[in-house]
């Protein structure tokens, strides 16, 4: 209905019908569970695990069909893999997590790999559409990356260094604002006719919707307390101070290899009632942390 509402304003810019039309499913993908429980701080490193695996799963696809589509006039224009592209970036950070097996690790909920076929699909029988996927990524990522490294790097304690944030780094972009720019101005230029520009929007919604489906569905493995559709066993969360190298969720690791000493192992909150009481048997000897928020 909102496509059809913007109908009289069709010749305004693409960028402007594309920020109109999505405004609705934009809110709901932000008031999901998952997300306004990863906004307020209150994410465990299991569950920021889990959307770097499925983001991974999401950019491969995404970038696979971009490579295959770089040259057609219907996406060559705002081809940037140098600036944009994501998936050697996750790849760095599932490493850092998981360790060097993490591709046998991590897991692929039902829900992404609808949005992973998706953009297959997309990619090879309506090449135009994929502006509406890339916009979706790109865009948000530069506009909110910054706020959720910081906040990521300060809540999970990870090392200033930048270890397991690679996905929030775009080295290829000095300037967030005027890349922004360029983009929607090389966006804006794509030749399409009324009936494209209305079937992008709505592809634009459906990217929104994956998404919202997507966060859904870790939000559920999580209260599960299941990881690649295993449960996921409690482990204590080992976080290195600078200063003490005290550890925050339990005792030190004993004589676990250095390689898991370096990586973050991560506590799974299985239900309010065992937090509770991993809470209560932990106070004697824990110090309060910062809480995770995107």
């Amino acid at each position: 209905t909102s496509v059809l509402l913007l109908l009289p304003s069709m010749s305004k810019d693409l960028s402007e019908l594309m920020k109109e039309a999505t405004k609705e499913v934009h809110e709901q993908a932000e008031n999901t569970l998952f997300m306004k429980n990863f906004q307020k701080g209150q994410l465990s490193l299991h569950e920021f695990k889990l959307v770097t695996a499925s983001l991974y799963f999401i950019y491969s696809a995404l970038e696979e069909e971009i490579e295959h589509n770089k040259d057609n006039p219907v996406y060559a224009p705002v081809y940037f893999p140098v600036e944009l592209h994501r998936k050697a970036a996750l790849e760095e950070d599932l490493e850092y997590f998981y360790g060097s097996n993490w591709r046998e690790e991590i897991p692929c909920p039902e829900a992404t790999q609808k949005y992973v076929e998706r953009l297959h699909y997309v990619g090879k029988n309506h090449p135009e559409l994929l502006v509406a996927h890339a916009y979706t990524r790109y865009l948000g990522d530069l506009s909110g990356g910054q706020v959720l490294k910081k906040i990521a790097q300060k809540a999970l304690q990870l090392p200033s260094t930048g270890e397991g944030l690679a996905f929030f780094t775009f080295d290829g972009v000095s300037n967030a604002t005027k890349f922004k720019q360029l983009y929607r101005s090389r966006m804006n230029a794509l030749e399409m006719d009324l009936a494209t520009k209305k079937r992008v929007l709505e592809e634009a919604k459906k990217a929104f919707l994956l998404n919202i489906q997507v966060f859904e569905a870790l939000q559920e493995l999580v209260s599960m307390g299941q990881e690649n559709g295993h449960p996921v066993q409690p482990k204590a969360e080992l976080r290195t101070r600078n200063v003490n190298k005290s550890y925050e969720h339990g005792p030190a690791p004993g004589k676990e290899s250095e390689r898991t000493n370096r990586r973050h192992t991560d506590m799974m909150p299985i239900s309010p009632l065992v937090r509770w009481i991993l809470a209560l048997s932990f106070l004697a000897t824990t110090v309060a942390v910062g809480l995770f928020a995107m």
